[in-house]
């Protein structure tokens, strides 16, 4: 979903008034009321962001400010008299990025928009360049016979995009006839590129590695989102030569002088350190149950995120959220029947690595959780909530969220029993080991096209007054499920056939990478 820029502000108005206008038909629970009180009117959630976000910046596993993160997460929940710990789930290869600089210097000088991938070798000194794109050729044969030429090039290896516009502006702008043909003409030109890297025998992991090995001097990559200005930043497929991500606009400009016989060079400093393999730790805190100590409500979250910029929404709302969500429950919940505990993992973009190792090495709290309220996508209000395959959990999601305040539970649509989550996110992991996990699914606000992933994903893109109201939600849902007399219910549904007349599978219950071997 796309937020046009012009109702921006009257969004963040509407949600404010959302969270902080109680209804005069609903009696809150006093501990609700509580919950609702602390969040609205003495809120951390403004400063946590500018510690983690702005201080400590985006947290790539393996990088000294992953570790910063969990150190600073363990911290802050100390200072509420919470139990925190680092708990170790593997290692992960260390780096630490460094500045890029990325200039055109021939035919003339241009400073370009561009970011090292991560795990990219550093240039160590500055490089420079003729810029060459890949040969027009059919065959494997053929590329391979032209792969020496690349030696001592920087080689433009993405698909050129002749239109750098979102389609929404397209279609906003061009005649219905125009938009077509342009949509037409853009899909047509992917379906040839993804043929081309297919008829000359490579991948996206095995081209950058016959380019290293053919003695290219860098590789250069523009992965656009669609939307004007965002780029998603992955990790380097090369081990000795710099690896980097080039805004569309630039990159465009690069390749169509390339093309025409301009001969563009460009020089490339970028500065990074390969360091030791690092340790790599969930962060874990506990409110010990009172009632019921050996069973278990899970507040989920991932701390780690890619770094083309500061994880914010990816997930950093998801960690504000919960550390707000604890310190709440600590102030005005602080003897909960069951332990509450909170799980904020590392590795979750490389295959959810950090709750799948709290799952294999915790199998006493697995065993004895209520529920697990996962959170990661994007700063908007929680919009759904899917029952994620349990049989029952009508019955009890259901009566906890007659709990929550009427204008957040408002928003949210349930579907029960729903299909168990398959990877997208950690609560997965849960569901795979038989657990009830509950994705809070938040409106996207842009999230997928302009800030997962992205060179976007900044503090300016948090909404404050959606996460609040997602830690009332997450507060009530956490109080409700421990309080609960019941222990939820874990019968899965039947699952159905898909078109093919074949039963569809429980997800797998899968270990963890421990380590970044063969990682790709």
């Amino acid at each position: 979903m796309k937020i046009n820029t012009f109702f921006a502000v009257p969004a963040v108005v509407l949600a404010s008034q959302f969270v902080n206008a109680q209804s005069t038909e609903q009696k809150l629970n006093p501990i609700v009321q509580n919950f609702v009180n602390e969040t609205n009117n003495h809120s951390q959630l403004e400063d946590m962001a500018f510690e983690l976000l702005d201080g400590i910046g985006p947290r790539l596993v393996g990088t000294p400010e992953m570790l910063k993160s969990n150190e600073w997460t363990v911290n802050k929940l100390k200072s509420w008299g919470i139990e925190a710990n680092l708990q170790q789930f593997g290692t992960w290869k260390g780096w630490q990025r460094g500045t890029t600089h990325v200039d055109m210097v021939h035919p003339r000088v241009k400073s370009l928009s561009a970011t090292q991938l991560a795990w990219s070798p550093s240039t160590k000194k500055a490089v420079e360049a003729e810029v060459i794109i890949l040969p027009k050729v059919s065959t494997k044969a053929e590329f391979d016979q032209w792969l020496p030429s690349s030696k001592g090039k920087i080689v433009l290896m993405a698909q050129y995009q002749k239109i750098g516009r979102s389609d929404e502006q397209i279609k906003e702008f061009a005649t219905p006839e125009l938009y077509e043909k342009l949509k037409a003409e853009k899909e047509q030109a992917s379906k040839d590129f993804r043929d081309y890297v297919k008829n000359i025998g490579y991948d996206n992991n095995t081209l950058p590695e016959a380019l290293e090995k053919a003695d290219a001097a860098g590789i250069a990559i523009s992965n656009w989102t669609g939307i004007m200005g965002a780029n998603r930043i992955f990790g380097a497929k090369t081990s000795k030569i710099p690896m980097f991500d080039i805004d569309v606009e630039d990159y465009g400009m690069l390749y169509r002088m390339a093309e025409k016989g301009s001969k563009p060079r460009i020089k490339v400093d970028a500065q990074s350190k390969i360091l030791p393999e690092a340790k790599t730790f969930n962060t874990v805190g506990m409110i010990k149950g009172t009632g019921k100590p050996n069973e278990y409500v899970i507040l989920s979250a991932h701390l780690d995120s890619w770094d083309g910029a500061q994880g914010a929404t990816d997930n950093g709302t998801g960690v504000l959220t919960m550390l707000e969500t604890m310190r709440i429950l600590k102030k005005y919940y602080p003897n909960p029947k069951r332990t509450i505990v909170v799980g904020l993992w590392g590795s979750e973009e490389q295959g959810l690595n950090g709750s799948r190792g709290f799952v294999a090495d915790n199998p006493e709290i697995i065993k004895g959780t209520q529920a697990v309220f996962n959170q990661d996508n994007g700063t908007g209000r929680v919009v759904n909530i899917a029952g994620q395959g349990f049989v029952k959990s009508y019955d009890y999601i259901g009566k906890w969220l007659n709990a929550v305040p009427k204008n957040v539970r408002d928003h949210i649509k349930t579907d029960f029993p729903g299909m168990p989550g398959g990877g997208g996110s950690d609560h997965a992991s849960f569901v795979a080991a038989g657990v009830p996990g509950f994705s809070l699914s938040s409106l996207n606000w842009g999230y997928f096209g302009y800030t997962w992933h992205t060179t976007k994903d900044t503090y300016d893109k948090i909404v404050f007054d959606e996460v609040k109201n997602n830690v009332i939600l997450t507060a009530t849902l956490a109080y409700m499920a421990s309080e609960d007399p019941e222990f939820t219910s874990r019968e899965r549904r039947t699952m159905p056939e898909n078109d093919k007349g074949e039963v569809a599978k429980w997800p797998e219950l899968k270990e963890p990478r421990r380590d970044s071997k063969d990682f790709k």
